[in-house]
């Protein structure tokens, strides 16, 4: 529960979990090295056309020999908390239930959170960001099989039984809606499955896209409950799943307008949040899908509803909605960022689908804290500006869109905690570093830390000075050794919350922050000093790369 102390306007509690957010397959390269096994991306990202600029995962940032450095950089940063993940076929090569364990990469990961913990930074683990084994794609369709599910509940207790004893926070799977729609129904991410024949030889966007997610929930829901179970007593930590998903407002005042948003919100959030939080999938979904939406067993039920100690939020724009469409994975609607007066609804990222909007970042939280009655873990939010990967080095550390971003949704962030009454307990900006961003390649930068490729050097934009020197002057320092108070689980699944709103006022925002942090007394680390370079493109890269384009949205 929120104290007196952490309702004062401008702070947020002294226990408030702040840092930046990664994925194995984005940043740690090294793909064939120290026993790890396929996963379904490295060969996927390597057929012509898949990634925007014809590049893969193989070396990424290079943070499987670089993750010292990396930790380095955290140090310097100060952060709480580093959110990563785990890449399944390091730990089980081939992925499944009978397959061997790798002892090489539970040692990496063993290291690393050792290391995170001597330097007094607390791990926030995912265990599923997309990068399935291949053996198990390649063994029976992957997440298209209910097999899976046996999988992935053996390949989690590996995981607890192995670092269990020192990761407090775990997260089952990061965003199932892109593993279920870009994989199985748009044909974008890997696997590549889609109706559409000129993108993949097979594949049913009609129909895969339900059955993934609903294995995907299944899947999460019984190696929560295996957790619970077996580890959580000596374990101590508390385990749930981060869903990505954008607010949806009604274009204008009309009542087909406002059902639209609701059914834009209904399929990009509540598909896996209703079930997990509510016990079942919305109406509006079983009204559209029919007998296509698979069905719960009561005993499947039983375990799916109240799976999740918290709500695991990945959030980074909010959309216009307008009745109409035939795109089932927007609920039939229809989004724009234009007003109806002719005027955007915020600054305009490098890709399509995201414009900045703090007001609706505040509406969300909202939102999310009434239907679902959770404690709130940002996991993701960030923006990525647009042609920074032409600019140089020097204009790219001079982020000002992404600074913006990022001040208008801290500002979000204490207005809906302190006068809204929502209980957010975590901010994880995306990303830590530049990275491989999936589709886009190499193109699209949603760093707060600049990479230079070339040569793996690490640079701070002024995004991450920004968020450093805001968390220093709103979460006050502990006096004594971190704790960090876990959500509780009722026997319903629910904990006890506060009333909250579900709209809010603009929200202002201060002047740009003009000094660089101090660093906080976890240690120094050397950040370097970028080196004059000229202007230059990637050599793959396209001036305006826009994801949504290639995602044929």
């Amino acid at each position: 529960m929120m104290t007196s102390h952490s309702l004062h306007k401008d702070i947020l509690p002294s226990d408030f979990l702040w840092g930046f957010a990664t994925a194995s397959f984005q940043i740690e390269g090294s793909t064939d090295v120290d026993g790890r096994g396929k996963s379904w991306w490295d060969d996927f990202s390597k057929q012509p056309g898949k990634t925007l600029d014809g590049r893969d995962g193989d070396v990424a940032t290079d943070s499987y020999k670089r993750w010292k450095e990396d930790l380095d950089l955290l140090v310097h940063y100060g952060v709480k908390s580093y959110r990563f993940s785990l890449a399944w076929s390091r730990i089980i090569p081939l992925g499944g239930r009978n397959d061997p364990v790798n002892e090489a990469g539970i040692q990496f990961y063993s290291k690393l959170i050792d290391a995170l913990l001597e330097r007094g930074i607390v791990p926030f683990v995912t265990l599923y960001h997309w990068d399935l084994p291949q053996a198990l794609y390649d063994r029976y369709g992957g997440w298209l099989n209910r097999e899976i599910v046996e999988d992935y509940v053996n390949y989690t207790k590996v995981c607890f039984e192995r670092f269990g004893d020192r990761v407090k926070f775990w997260l089952t799977h990061n965003e199932p809606w892109c593993i279920s729609v870009l994989g199985h129904g748009r044909g974008v991410f890997a696997p590549g499955r889609s109706s559409d024949r000129t993108r993949s030889p097979e594949g049913d966007s009609s129909t895969e896209p339900w059955i993934v997610g609903h294995h995907l929930i299944l899947a999460h829901a019984y190696a929560s409950k295996l957790y619970r179970e077996e580890f959580k007593s000596t374990q101590n930590g508390t385990i749930g799943i981060t869903l990505n998903g954008d607010m949806a407002l009604p274009y204008d005042d009309s009542p087909e307008n406002i059902a639209a948003a609701q059914h834009a919100l209904d399929v990009a959030i509540g598909w896996f949040a209703d079930p997990i939080y509510l016990g079942d999938y919305p109406a509006y979904m079983k009204e559209m899908l029919g007998e296509r939406l698979p069905r719960f067993t009561p005993e499947e039920l039983a375990v799916v509803h109240g799976s999740s100690e918290f709500y695991g939020m990945n959030t980074y724009t909010t959309n216009l909605c307008k009745a109409g469409g035939d795109d089932e994975f927007q609920g039939r609607v229809e989004y724009t960022f234009t007003r109806p007066d002719g005027t955007q609804l915020g600054t305009q990222a490098h890709c399509a689908w995201l414009q900045d909007y703090p007001e609706g970042f505040r509406q969300l939280l909202n939102y999310l804290y009434k239907r679902y009655s959770k404690p709130i873990y940002v996991t993701e939010n960030g923006f990525a500006v647009k042609d920074e990967n032409v600019m140089s080095v020097e204009q790219a550390l001079a982020d000002n869109d992404r600074v913006q971003y990022f001040k208008g949704n801290t500002a979000a962030i204490l207005a809906a905690r302190n006068e809204d009454g929502v209980d957010i307990r975590a901010y994880f900006a995306w990303s830590l570093l530049d990275n491989f961003e999936w589709a886009d390649g190499y193109v699209t930068r949603f760093g707060l830390t600049y990479v230079d490729y070339d040569t793996q050097e690490r640079y701070p934009k002024d995004s991450a000075k920004f968020l450093v020197k805001w968390f220093k002057e709103h979460v006050p320092e502990q006096k004594e050794p971190q704790h960090v108070e876990l959500p509780r689980a009722t026997a319903d699944g629910k904990e006890n919350v506060a009333e909250s709103v579900t709209s809010s006022p603009t929200v202002e925002t201060a002047e740009p922050a003009k000094e660089s942090p101090k660093r906080v007394a976890n240690g120094d680390a050397a950040v370097p000093t970028p080196k004059k370079k000229k202007t230059k493109k990637a050599p793959f890269a396209r001036i305006t790369a826009y994801i949504s384009t290639f995602l044929g949205i």
